[in-house]
C-alpha cells in the first residue's frame, strides 16, 4: 500500500476513504470563533472524518508562562489518538477549510509522536467540494486502537533554547506570521506587537498558489532556499503565533525535499510572556 507523507489529493483520497487502515481528521478551525469548526463539521464532512479542535484536543491547557497553543502532553495525545480509531499502522489524513493551516498541526503532532504516515488533504474541504466528492454528516463510530508514541524530543525547542541558540548563531529562526504581523503592524491576535530579534519571514501563505494548494516541490525549493540564505535547513527553526502556522512552514520544507527543521512550539505569543525578552519591529 502506498503511503502518503506529506500532501494527498482528493482523488488520491476518495480512492482510499473505504479502507479501515485510514483515518481522517477534520481540524477546521476558527480563531476568532472557536466554536466554528466544530458546527461546520456537523453541517458536512468527508465520510468518515471525525473532528480534531485545535484547542482541546490538538493543544494543551494555556499556562501562565505558555503561548496560546502549548503542545498537548504526548501521552495524552497518544490516548487521543487511540480514541480517534488511529494505531501504529494506520494512514492518518487531516484536513480543514483550505490552506492547511491548521491541518499542518496535527500533521506535525503525530509526527512528533513518530508516526509518519500522515498527509494533509491538499486545499482541504473546499478543494473537495470543488471536485464534486461526497459530503455527509455521519457522526462516524471507529474502534479505539492502542498508539504507541515514539516521541521524537528533538523536533522542537522551548524558548529558553531559541533564545540561547540565537546568541550563538546556530538556528536560523523562521516566523510564519505576515508580513505586517511580523514587522509589528496590524497585530490584532497578541498582546505585543514585533518579532524575535533575529527572526527571518516567511509567511505561511507564501507556500500556496491561488487556490490554496501547495506550490509545487521546485518552486518551494526556491522560495525556501532564498528564505534560508544558505544555511542548511537543519538549522531552520520554524515559529509563528503560537506555534500552529509554524507547521505549514514546516510541511512546506518536508515538501520541498528540505528536511531536519524544527519547531519553536511556544512562538511570539510565549516570547512575549517575559518583558525582558528582547522584540524587534519593521521587515527583517
Amino acid at each position: 500500500m502506498k503511503r502518503f507523507t506529506t500532501l494527498i489529493q482528493p482523488l488520491e483520497l476518495r480512492a482510499n476513504l473505504a479502507d479501515p487502515r485510514w483515518v481522517v481528521l477534520d481540524c477546521r478551525f476558527d480563531l476568532a470563533n472557536p466554536g466554528a469548526g466544530r458546527l461546520a463539521w456537523q453541517a458536512g464532512h468527508l465520510p468518515g472524518a471525525q473532528y480534531a479542535h485545535l484547542d482541546h484536543d490538538l493543544s494543551a491547557p494555556v499556562g501562565a508562562a505558555s503561548g496560546r497553543h502549548p503542545l498537548p502532553d504526548a501521552e495524552v495525545l497518544a490516548g487521543r489518538l487511540g480514541r480517534w480509531g488511529i494505531g501504529n499502522d494506520s494512514q492518518v489524513i487531516a484536513y480543514d477549510a483550505a490552506n492547511g493551516a491548521h491541518a499542518a498541526r496535527l500533521w506535525w503532532l503525530l509526527r512528533w509522536v513518530g508516526h509518519t504516515d500522515v498527509a494533509v488533504l491538499d486545499g482541504g474541504f473546499a478543494a473537495w467540494q470543488r471536485a464534486q466528492l461526497p459530503v455527509d454528516a455521519d457522526v462516524p463510530k471507529r474502534p479505539a486502537r492502542q498508539f504507541v508514541a515514539q516521541v521524537r524530543s528533538a523536533a522542537w525547542l522551548t524558548t529558553a533554547a531559541v533564545a540561547e541558540s540565537l546568541v550563538r548563531g546556530d538556528i536560523a529562526l523562521i516566523d510564519a506570521r505576515s508580513a505586517d504581523r511580523f514587522a509589528g503592524q496590524n497585530e490584532t491576535i497578541d498582546p505585543v506587537a514585533g518579532h524575535v530579534p533575529g527572526a527571518r519571514n516567511h509567511p505561511f501563505a507564501t507556500n500556496l498558489d491561488a487556490d490554496n494548494r501547495f506550490l509545487p516541490a521546485p518552486e518551494l525549493r526556491r522560495r525556501w532556499s532564498r528564505t534560508l540564505g544558505g544555511a542548511p535547513s537543519a538549522q531552520a527553526v520554524c515559529m509563528c503565533g503560537s506555534g500552529v502556522t509554524a507547521c505549514h512552514d514546516l510541511l512546506a520544507l518536508e515538501i520541498a525535499g528540505l528536511a531536519g527543521a524544527r519547531l519553536y512550539a511556544g512562538s511570539w505569543s510565549e516570547w512575549i510572556r517575559d518583558p525582558s525578552r528582547p522584540i524587534a519591529a519593521g521587515a527583517a
